[in-house]
């Protein structure tokens, strides 16, 4: 019997396919600092110290900081992800610098940056320090017009990108001076970066390096910017913010985190994921209003690494997470280290320069209080009337008055050639003046404010200036209002004053906090500046009389 013949169809009894894998997540780097401030050199004291745990359960001090070991973290850190990977800073990368860089208008932290890959810088107010011309000039390279080139035969200007959303060259038309954002695009999904400048910098800086200039809100700057990136088919964005916060915790943590920076995410659009800010030199690791907000403290002495999971279909972070690494100085990146040292060397040739002369030993304030003296200090009085000379003139604050905490005056000037390294280590510091107005009242209770159960921080007085202080006075009674002065006649309590201090004291440093009340502040040059133009406007300098504070039993 003829069989029956079975077709059978290729295929038709295959197993069916597994669906498609869905595509991988995309990790993207972000690693970002703050506050840079040119501090190429390991910066010392507690300007180059974190708080962090102790293997005891407490805490301890951890020296941190320093060009070329910040380099090599960077080096780490790219390595984990060197296609994904995009360096920031939130701003006052240059300004208040230490010598090494301030020196040669701080070309050399460009430079440097240049070599460690920086992507993109967030302008702070500290770029605005020299105007907009000196700004420009960090982007575009070009020696300094007064200057010229100090330490190279050229200067390049930056390699990375200066971003800054919020300052503006034409409201009208929304031209701002730098561009306001970045997009980069990774396996086909774009991260926009967006660059903020704090809206008060025509506050606290020289308003003749801002004229022109309109500083506007940071959050509507953010939230309108949205859609036009929307539309360029982004949705993942990061700020980057020159403006920040404050906490109670250690570096990577976020208790109590308070400021402007919460005020301002609070007021972010949900689009915003991530902001990398600075300004306060604090360091936190928080999440605000769902958002990651980081900080990495200042002058190089932390880094952040923040990690964004980007979905590959609808474009948007899926997650973040965060962590504020130790700049430790166990291994210095070598190309770094050598441009470091060889800017160190030519340095040396300026610090060098005789700028004045004088004829007597000029000597810092002693601290702490010697018993029986008054507080005041030759060199204290110098110091002061330095800052009076560089803020008297209307334009530049109208000052009547400068006082200099006792901490900001470091080291003596010896008799004969006075060189720029002394002055600088007289005020190492980098502190611009602010010329600030404040009522009679007020400065009487500045003057009780240098007595503290920490101990007593005689402030240094600009010539004209008098006041008596009595030994055995209680708290807070110490000064007679009727000895304080000024040319002679007594302060009248109601009246207003143009008084001239350094931005450590107007953020209430020393104790000095009713300074934060002083209204109308004006940014000034900084400290050394002042000194340098007075010691070289007065040589030979001569040695300031005593009188200006009088101790009483």
């Amino acid at each position: 019997m003829a069989g029956t013949l079975l077709v059978v169809h290729p295929g038709c009894h295959e197993a069916p396919r597994p669906p498609p894998k869905p595509p991988r997540p995309i990790r993207v780097q972000v690693v970002a600092f703050n506050d840079f401030h040119g501090n190429l050199e390991a910066p010392t004291g507690s300007n180059g110290r974190i708080r962090a745990p102790a293997s005891d359960g407490g805490t301890a001090d951890v020296n941190a900081g320093g060009a070329a070991f910040l380099a090599h973290h960077l080096q780490k850190l790219r390595a984990d992800n060197p296609d994904n990977t995009v360096v920031v800073s939130a701003g006052d990368l240059i300004g208040a610098s230490p010598l090494v860089s301030g020196i040669f208008h701080d070309e050399p932290t460009i430079e440097v940056m240049n070599m460690m890959g920086l992507d993109l810088n967030s302008v702070g107010n500290h770029e605005f320090d020299e105007g907009v011309t000196e700004l420009l000039r960090m982007q575009r390279g070009g020696c300094h017009p007064v200057d010229g080139c100090k330490a190279s035969p050229t200067f390049p200007g930056a390699k990375f990108k200066f971003l800054s959303a919020n300052v503006f060259t034409d409201v009208a038309t929304r031209k701002t001076l730098l561009p306001a954002y970045d997009i980069r695009e990774f396996q086909g999904v774009k991260v926009a970066f967006i660059g903020m400048t704090l809206e008060g910098t025509p506050l606290i800086v020289n308003p003749a390096g801002v004229a022109g200039l309109t500083f506007q809100d940071e959050a509507d700057t953010v939230n309108a910017l949205v859609p036009e990136l929307k539309q360029q088919g982004v949705e993942a964005i990061v700020v980057v913010i020159h403006e920040g916060g404050l906490q109670t915790g250690l570096y990577d943590e976020c208790p109590g985190i308070s400021g402007p920076i919460k005020e301002l995410v609070e007021r972010f659009d949900d689009e915003v994921d991530v902001v990398a800010s600075g300004h306060t030199h604090q360091a936190y690791n928080c999440v605000i209003d769902g958002k990651r907000v980081t900080s990495a403290a200042s002058y190089g002495r932390l880094v952040t690494d923040i990690d964004l999971v980007l979905d590959p279909v609808s474009h948007d972070v899926v997650e973040t997470s965060a962590r504020n690494i130790l700049v430790t100085r166990d291994t210095a990146e070598p190309t770094v280290d050598a441009f470091v040292k060889d800017r160190i060397h030519k340095s040396a040739r300026l610090r060098d320069t005789v700028i004045g002369t004088t004829p007597s030993e000029l000597k810092a304030p002693v601290r702490p209080l010697p018993a029986g003296a008054s507080g005041e200090s030759t060199l204290g009085n110098v110091v002061a009337d330095g800052m009076l000379a560089a803020t008297r003139d209307a334009r530049l604050g109208g000052a009547v008055i400068a006082f200099q905490n006792p901490g900001g005056v470091r080291a003596d000037i010896n008799a004969g050639d006075i060189t720029f390294g002394e002055v600088f280590a007289v005020q190492p510091f980098a502190n611009n003046l602010v010329t600030l107005t404040l009522t009679g009242a007020q400065l009487e209770t500045l003057l009780e404010q240098q007595f503290q159960s920490a101990g007593t921080l005689i402030l240094q007085v600009s010539r004209g200036f008098a006041f008596s202080w009595k030994a055995s006075g209680p708290q807070g009674d110490k000064v007679d209002p009727a000895s304080i002065t000024l040319h002679g006649r007594v302060i009248d309590r109601a009246a207003n004053y143009r008084v001239t201090v350094n931005n450590f004291m107007v953020s209430g440093g020393d104790g000095y906090t009713v300074l934060t009340e002083g209204k109308d502040p004006l940014t000034g040059v900084l400290d050394l500046d002042a000194l340098e133009a007075y010691t070289r406007a007065n040589n030979p300098l001569p040695t300031p009389a005593l009188g200006r504070i009088t101790r009483l039993p």
